[in-house]
């Protein structure tokens, strides 16, 4: 959904405007104080938590290249901040000093577009070319669609990590990119995902998030009435598959529990979900962690969500719940070379009653991933190892 300037003006919050005065008086700071830090990394991921690939390759740097000096911004009062604490050097996010190492550092790492003091402020400097520092984008997910807001014009990111041939095609390819600044290494949380433990008999349903629902402009009226919440589709599919009885009889018959983990920018609608069923937990950040809740997991449902192509990298069976295709599409991103029908890692389901069938089935089958599913893992994934948070720290290394 192509979004006017008036509209793009609608997300700017009284806090990026007293962002602009830590700017100044940062700036001058940091003139002197990279004369003491010439070689610093400054890492991060979200705000709020260190559980992404920032923290992942933070946490490898500590463990192996101690001499390199990386510091880890994260919100002072985050759940994970002890222990980023206890593993290496922090900074507290959007603060002064978080402004003076982003303005000195030679590498700026992060796992989010976002992921700099403050996003609205740094974006216009990056992108304007009045600030021309290295800035490195870990990814946060495999991408499958197109994301205008992802392209080159938008980010000027030196250097942008890819995890698969296609993918790494695709943005090499539609994005506009200089040539090389695109590199498959993978992702970094996927150096864990190699060894776990399943919970045989745990279902995880993790929907993805609506761009003109989290965060509501007038383009998002051009989508659905998003003045009230529980008006919208999206809260109509998944509150009432939530309170399906088939869905409960399913669950209790085969001594089988659900845990309902929307995306992070859903979270804030937790309440507004009613369940009906003692079988179905509702998991609430920080408490729960969403690379443990995939590990431990034995069949994923989701809809759009790029954690799908953790759960597949895992070779464990799962389902898509598309219910808002073209809604999707129109209101957040635009199909890219990945074709769920043709591409996916498990059945493509567009409505409630064959997506009650397809789990029914999966659990007949003790969640057996289907062959052809496993074919399409082998010929998507051609990095397999665990070997990409030291890709990613060498490539960073040598980049001019």
């Amino acid at each position: 959904m192509e979004e006017t300037f008036f509209q793009k003006l609608q997300r700017v919050k009284p806090r990026d405007i007293a962002h602009i005065f830590l700017f100044i008086i940062a700036l001058p700071a940091s003139l002197f104080y990279r004369l003491f830090r010439r070689h610093l990394w400054l890492i991060c991921d979200n705000e709020n938590e260190a559980r992404d690939n920032g923290w992942h390759l933070f946490r490898y740097i500590c463990q192996n290249h101690p001499d390199t000096d990386a510091v880890y911004a994260i919100s002072k009062n985050s759940p994970d901040a002890p222990k980023v604490r206890s593993t290496g050097k922090t900074v507290s996010y959007g603060s002064l000093r978080h402004w003076i190492m982003y303005l000195s550092a030679e590498r700026n790492i992060s796992s989010q577009k976002g992921g700099k003091p403050n996003a609205a402020v740094c974006n216009v400097l990056e992108v304007s070319g009045l600030l021309r520092n290295t800035r490195v984008f870990l990814q946060h997910g495999i991408i499958k669609d197109d994301m205008p807001w992802l392209h080159y014009d938008q980010t000027k990111m030196a250097m942008f990590v890819t995890s698969a041939k296609r993918e790494q095609e695709f943005i090499s390819g539609t994005f506009g990119y200089p040539e090389g600044a695109v590199k498959e290494l993978g992702l970094c949380r996927f150096d864990s995902l190699h060894s776990f433990e399943v919970k045989p008999r745990q279902i995880l349903l993790m929907p993805s998030w609506r761009s003109w629902i989290a965060t509501p402009t007038s383009a998002s009226f051009e989508i659905e009435d998003v003045r009230s919440f529980t008006n919208t589709s999206y809260f109509k599919a998944w509150n009432g598959f939530l309170q399906n009885t088939e869905l409960h009889t399913l669950l209790e018959k085969n001594d089988m529990e659900l845990v309902f983990y929307p995306h992070r920018d859903m979270q804030r609608y937790l309440p507004y979900f009613k369940t009906g069923c003692s079988r179905i937990r509702t998991a609430k950040f920080p408490e729960y962690d969403v690379q443990e809740l995939l590990k431990e997991s034995a069949y994923l449902i989701t809809d759009f969500s790029s954690i799908a192509m953790d759960f597949a990298y895992m070779n464990k069976r799962l389902v898509y719940y598309q219910f808002d295709y073209d809604d999707f599409r129109k209101g957040q991103y635009p199909e890219g070379y990945f074709s769920y029908e043709k591409d996916g890692f498990g059945m493509v389901c567009y409505d409630e009653a064959s997506l009650l069938k397809e789990i029914g089935t999966a659990i007949e089958e003790g969640f057996r991933n289907p062959e052809k599913y496993m074919k399409r893992h082998e010929e998507f994934f051609d990095l397999y190892d665990s070997n990409n948070c030291e890709r990613n720290y060498k490539a960073i290394k040598e980049l001019k």
